[in-house]
């Protein structure tokens, strides 16, 4: 049985710019800058996947531009781990430097159409993706990120969302710190805690803005708000020998993963046993093909799997697996407009859970309005 790639479409998601831009410690945000990649096939299915950029998306762009589709048409879709390991591959090819074809770029793409193709998996055996990868359960838990920068932005409108956001009904917060000062940023924290009580959970998020010392004090100073995890609390240079010798140092469980650009890496910190919480994203790095075999990975080294960005993506594989913890959700339509509005069909979040939908595949039917409001064909 095969279903050969007949057609491909890749068009680019992206939002207006922000008034007041969302700003995590180092960087700004952005609230949509997506590539959306659709796969129909000779048996008229039609998958679809998404890759993630907090960057220019225009290297993507340009791969697109420069024949990549040609790479993937007429291989069978439900093969996903020739498709990735041919894309991939591209990545240590002379015919990628000749065409100025990026690592990252390549990577990005390659996860896209690795959903995509899953996604047409699910639809050829009629199940959800989150059984066919396991089915461990049909609901998984999930938190919302919030208490970005803004400019203008003070502890009083910091308040007004958190509080917003309480009355949404979530069970868990993650909030941002290492843009201010360490005495500013334990002060906007403990609003956040103060607002959502002692028994929700909160989790802080650094965005690698920390050095070692500083990251040791901020976690002595946030242990009495008891936080869930410390999320890549170090900078880039030395991050999985910093986050280890962290943990000699706090009772506090470290994450992070998001900012790895292949599986590899991700495996690098299990090793280095410098996490307790794998935050790997399938629309960056890996698509579905790698976030499988990481997620076995963290259930056989006891780390529990709590994906970057997108809950929608994600929630199958955090099903799937015992290893599966949480998935992290933007309830905000001014911050992701994309998850307001991009499916038909969005999965059900009450109360910190998200359920599944048990449609085939990934379960989410696109809008076509959205994806016209927000999306960009490329040609």
């Amino acid at each position: 049985m095969s279903s050969t790639i007949t057609e491909i479409e890749f068009s680019v998601l992206k939002a207006p710019n922000e008034t007041r831009p969302h700003w995590v410690s180092l960087f700004k945000v952005p609230s949509a800058n997506e590539l959306l990649v659709r796969i129909r096939t000779s048996d008229g299915i039609e998958g679809f996947g998404l890759a993630t950029s907090y960057t220019d998306i225009t290297p993507l762009v340009n791969v697109v531009k420069s024949g990549i589709a040609d790479e993937i048409m007429g291989m069978d879709a439900l093969a996903p781990e020739q498709v990735y390991q041919k894309l991939f591959g591209l990545t240590s090819t002379r015919m990628a430097t000749e065409r100025g074809w990026s690592r990252e770029a390549l990577i990005r793409i390659s996860s896209a159409v690795d959903i995509a193709c899953w996604d047409i998996v699910g639809k050829s055996a009629n199940l959800p993706l989150y059984r066919l990868f396991g089915g461990f359960r049909s609901k998984v838990p999930c938190y919302v990120t919030c208490a970005y920068y803004r400019d203008g932005k003070d502890n009083v409108e910091l308040r007004d969302e958190i509080e917003m956001l309480v009355g949404q009904g979530h069970r868990g917060f993650k909030g941002k710190v290492g843009g201010l000062s360490l005495a500013e940023d334990i002060v906007r924290m403990e609003i956040v805690r103060d607002v959502i009580g002692p028994d929700r959970d909160l989790m802080i998020d650094v965005n690698r803005a920390w050095d070692l010392k500083t990251a040791i004090e901020g976690a002595r100073l946030l242990a009495p708000l008891n936080p869930v995890w410390l999320e890549e609390p170090v900078r880039w240079v030395d991050d999985r020998r910093e986050l280890k010798l962290l943990s000699q140092q706090t009772s506090i469980p470290l994450s992070g993963g998001e900012s790895e650009i292949t599986s590899y890496g991700c495996r690098a910190m299990i090793e280095e046993q410098a996490i307790q919480i794998l935050q790997f994203d399938c629309t960056m790095f890996g698509g579905f093909t790698e976030g499988r075999k990481l997620a076995a990975l963290c259930e056989l080294n006891h780390v529990d799997v709590a994906p970057h960005h997108d809950c929608f993506i994600h929630a199958p594989l955090v099903a799937s697996s015992p290893a599966g913890r949480i998935v992290e959700s933007f309830t905000d339509p001014e911050r992701d407009p994309l998850q307001a509005e991009l499916y038909e069909n969005p999965p059900h979040i009450a109360d910190g859970w998200l359920t599944l939908n048990e449609a085939p595949g990934l379960g989410l039917t696109l809008s076509e309005a959205a994806v016209e409001k927000f999306g960009t064909r490329i040609n």
